[in-house]
């Protein structure tokens, strides 16, 4: 990836916590909802953090960790916004674009993380 797509990706991972900080300030407070909406918060906004670690990483081994970890959080952001959705908590129509954007942010760090394995694999 360029540096420019880097950076790209680092504005977005922040833009991605900031919604995911304005989701968890509109739900309601009803306890069931604010369980579930912690684990939200807690996962959605650690991606950006885990992301600036990994982009700081000294190895291709570090990088992968942590980009793996970032899929982690990811994959479980996605877990909860469903919750929300199925449970009725929240309407689907409102969190379709943050679900996209969660399954994008996937996509892109799958990529990642497969091009530098293949990369890595190639050295040997």
């Amino acid at each position: 990836m360029t540096n420019e797509n880097l950076q790209d990706l680092g504005e977005r991972t922040s833009e991605y916590a900031l919604r995911i900080i304005r989701l968890y300030s509109s739900l309601s407070k009803k306890t069931e909802v604010q369980v579930i909406g912690k684990q939200v918060l807690r996962s959605g906004t650690s991606v950006g953090a885990q992301y600036r670690e990994g982009h700081r990483a000294k190895s291709d081994a570090d990088v992968i960790s942590k980009f793996e970890g970032v899929l982690q959080e990811l994959d479980e952001t996605d877990y909860w916004l469903g919750l929300l959705v199925k449970g009725g908590f929240v309407p689907a129509k409102n969190l379709e674009s943050l679900i996209r954007e969660t399954n994008e942010l996937i996509a892109i760090f799958v990529t990642i993380v497969t091009k530098i394995k293949k990369r890595k694999n190639n050295q040997r």
